[in-house]
């Protein structure tokens, strides 16, 4: 039973745990750009100049065209790297700044106190935290660093009239991969991702790594699968012994069967949901902390949060099948081959 429930709670902490962090990506990246044109130099991500604003807007069909400017800042007293943006939205004051929770905690800091970054050219800015990110948006917010767009060009250098990348939005978003096409045509130097392709990225890569695990722990699943096949091998004498009895007292061979069936049944039913339970707790309740470092991405700047509950129930189905059908039939063959033999040589082994 330990054995079987622990097999089970493993495999289905890591169905809900990619489960419900991919449908967390997926809503939160439901506000993102629904297009993003970056521009290419060799093969890598390179600045793309403002006028390329204009050239796309041209295009038609295309609603809004907005430059993004945000980048990677690393500290070398904790190790670990900040994404520094300017918000769309929100107008920052010089010398103002915001931060995600994983870097506020990282740095031991909150709100109104002060930090310090080392700009390009070596000038130390300092910057007073205005706000400290809330809770709920912490999945994508732990690591992000907000500035004032005079902050972001005194602590990049940015070169003036280039963007990182920008921002796409079109009136029909079935016109997106035509649109797409005619962007990259006119800007042979240009890489247009749609939101949709940033999706089906990020579902490979929570299911590559839900793979990576399983193939970690299939010791554990290994170990269930010798302990049934011992169980499929054959009975211990004392069972056998049983079986013997219970057809000396009259029992019929299908009434063995169906004793052993319903044995199996509480035996695996039993196991199946106390793993199931304990999962949904170990994912939902204390966000998986035996699979967080794995399965979050981060090196440094872990976020804190608390998943949704979402359930695959097909997968649910398919670990239900292939979990306790298996280990119900191991029980029947034995007994049957069992309750064939004459009773009176079953009990004397």
């Amino acid at each position: 039973m330990a054995l079987y429930t622990l097999v089970i709670f493993v495999l289905a902490s890591l169905i809900f745990f990619v489960h419900a962090i991919k449908r967390e990506s997926t809503t939160i990246l439901r506000e993102a750009p629904e297009m993003v044109v970056q521009r290419q130099l060799a093969g890598r991500h390179e600045l793309i100049p403002i006028d390329y604003i204009e050239k796309i807007r041209s295009i038609r069909g295309v609603d809004k065209v907005e430059a993004r400017l945000w980048g990677y800042y690393y500290d070398p007293v904790f190790g670990a790297n900040f994404t520094v943006m300017v918000p769309e939205t929100k107008q920052l004051a010089p010398g103002r700044i915001i931060l995600g929770r994983g870097v506020a905690r990282t740095q031991r800091i909150s709100t109104g106190d002060m930090v310090t970054f080392r700009g390009a050219t070596k000038a130390s800015l300092l910057m007073t935290v205005q706000e400290v990110l809330d809770y709920q948006s912490e999945l994508v917010t732990s690591d992000l660093v907000l500035v004032s767009r005079s902050d972001f060009q005194e602590l990049f250098n940015l070169p003036q009239g280039h963007a990182t990348d920008l921002a796409v939005t079109v009136a029909n978003p079935d016109e997106l991969a035509t649109i797409a096409a005619k962007i990259a045509d006119r800007l042979p130097d240009t890489r247009p991702i749609l939101r949709s392709e940033i999706l089906r990225t990020y579902e490979s890569l929570f299911d590559w790594r839900g793979g990576m695990m399983t193939v970690i722990l299939f010791s554990a699943i290994l170990s269930f699968v010798i302990f049934a096949w011992d169980k499929a091998s054959g009975l211990s004498a004392d069972e056998r012994r049983e079986i013997g009895i219970l057809k000396s007292i009259g029992w019929e061979t299908s009434d063995v069967l169906l004793l052993k069936f319903w044995e199996g049944m509480a035996v695996s039913l039993t196991a199946f949901l106390l793993g199931t339970n304990l999962a949904y707790g170990h994912v939902f309740f204390f966000s998986a902390p035996l699979f967080e470092p794995a399965l979050k991405g981060w090196s440094v700047l872990y976020p804190e949060f608390r998943l949704e509950p979402a359930i695959d129930f097909l997968q649910l189905a398919i670990l239900f099948f292939l979990s306790v059908f298996p280990y119900t039939a191991a029980t029947i063959l034995p007994s049957w081959m069992a309750a064939t033999v004459d009773p009176d040589a079953a009990m004397r082994t």
